[in-house]
């Protein structure tokens, strides 16, 4: 039974208890028992400017029957971590492996020497058989450098880091061409904000499998926002959505294999409800189907009277310059009072355009926040959604996952790959702490989720009169 149901309890007014059995039934719920939490992966570490047992932040990608994931584990207050830990799965996510980078913090084996390490993206290169994990190292002297780590046995052993970029830098994101027809089959790309700059985006490519990396370059319009995530369609287009600095959904692109790059186009306007306590922004979370269509999902309150709650909206683009009116995804009812946050969006690129598979995992809660993991699915490109699935069995406290000076976190992201037709969401889960260690680690769901039936509608857009516009931060490393 989701949060909202819970808190209501017994009503003694007909039509209060009238409501509440509607709105259950308009959104039923399917049962967590139905789901196996699968651990992934724990942290090691010891050292004091970490707070332990703490693992947050993933991202994954799947290629053929391998997924990948990365992400902070012993996460420091100021920003970053002790290390980007790491788990593969070669078999369609039945069995997993991990562990954690070489050379990168001096709490790494062997030792790097940056002090902490944040922001960990995954990629794959079939043209150069290689794994690429792009991570945000950061010095003694704040100083802040973007690198990639480089597997070439599937995911089990990783490169000491090679660096791409380094000044005041944050959210870093990878990406790499994999269509063998593609005129730039082979190319990587590498996006990151420069802080120093008010968030001046930033993109680097390399062509030799994350060897080496070119120059940065901004775009023609030196747009400036940070969250960038590029996708790469079937002809070589890259399209990059990210969250400008003008609290806009906005992509820019490159169709010469990052010779260029062109001024953005906004997608949406953004209108975001802060959770108190807990760290979350209106970050997009982006996909790409087998057509080259991509969809982009970000936590928005316009659907909800007075910016409320969060809901989670979708808009999709064939070419990365026409955008499609912004719906809401319908995972709980309009006032429910739940807020949906720091989404997960997975396509899964054997399906394309109205027959589209999406997965989309995300954290919610009611205003007294005790998160809880939910996902829902579409099996028409997001035409319609299936009802919620809770992953979680028990409601996670604020206090019991670890603090930064911007709040709580499990993460600025989350993540969710398909692999054989299943999405496997990736997501931090904590349990009450043990003194001052935590129980914050990364899970996934045994076997995978297979899609349940798309039956409730997506919204049209709407914005509300009284929505209150996102902030943006300045850097969120």
């Amino acid at each position: 039974m989701d949060a909202f149901r819970r808190g209501h309890g017994r009503s003694l007014v007909p039509f209060s208890l009238l409501l509440v059995c509607l709105l259950a039934l308009a959104f039923p719920q399917h049962a967590s028992a139905a789901t196996t939490l699968v651990q992934l992966s724990s942290d090691p570490y010891t050292n004091s400017s970490s707070q332990h047992q703490t693992q947050v932040e993933p991202d994954s990608f799947s290629f053929g029957s391998t997924i990948v994931s990365a992400f902070q584990v012993g996460r420091i207050y100021g920003g970053g971590s002790s290390n980007i830990g790491w788990a593969t799965s070669n078999d369609d996510g039945t069995t997993w492996t991990h562990g954690f980078l070489p050379g990168t913090t001096t709490f790494a084996s062997p030792a790097g020497s940056f002090t902490a390490i944040s922001d960990a993206s995954v990629a794959y290169d079939t043209a150069h058989t290689a794994w690429l994990i792009s991570s945000l190292g950061i010095t003694s002297s704040n100083t802040e450098v973007v690198v990639t780590s480089r597997s070439t046995d599937g995911g089990h052993t990783w490169s000491n880091p090679i660096t791409v970029a380094s000044g005041s830098l944050d959210k870093n994101w990878i990406v790499c061409d994999n269509t063998s027809s593609s005129p730039y089959y082979g190319h990587c790309y590498t996006e990151w904000d420069r802080t120093s700059s008010s968030n001046l985006l930033q993109m680097s490519t390399s062509t030799n499998g994350g060897l080496t990396w070119g120059t940065a370059k901004a775009t023609a319009g030196s747009n400036h926002g940070l969250g960038g995530q590029p996708l790469v369609q079937p002809s070589g287009t890259v399209i990059v959505p990210y969250l400008s600095s003008s609290n806009n959904i906005a992509a820019f692109t490159s169709t010469n294999g990052g010779t260029s790059w062109t001024s953005a186009v906004i997608v949406s306007s953004v209108s975001d409800h802060g959770v108190s306590g807990l760290r979350t922004e209106a970050l997009p979370t982006a996909e790409i189907d087998g057509s080259g269509k991509v969809y982009v999902v970000w936590q928005d309150c316009r659907f909800e009277s007075g910016c409320s709650a969060n809901d989670l909206v979708l808009s999709t683009s064939t070419n990365g310059t026409s955008w499609s009116a912004v719906t809401r995804i319908p995972i709980d009812a309009v006032g429910s009072g739940l807020d949906h946050i720091i989404p997960g969006l997975a396509v899964d690129k054997t399906t394309s355009g109205s027959s589209a598979h999406l997965g989309l995992a995300f954290y919610y809660c009611a205003s007294t926040c005790q998160l809880q993991v939910g996902f829902v699915s579409s099996t028409n490109g997001g035409s319609t959604w299936s009802a919620k699935t809770t992953l979680t069995t028990t409601p996670i406290s604020l206090s019991w996952i670890a603090n930064t000076s911007q709040g709580r976190m499990v993460g600025d992201y989350i993540s969710t790959s398909f692999a054989n037709g299943k999405a496997f969401p990736i997501f931090a889960v904590a349990t009450a702490p043990s003194g001052s260690t935590f129980n914050e680690a990364m899970y996934t769901i045994g076997s995978g989720l297979t899609l349940a039936n798309s039956t409730h509608a997506a919204s049209s857009d709407h914005t509300s009169s009284t929505a209150h516009p996102a902030s943006v931060p300045a850097t969120l490393r």
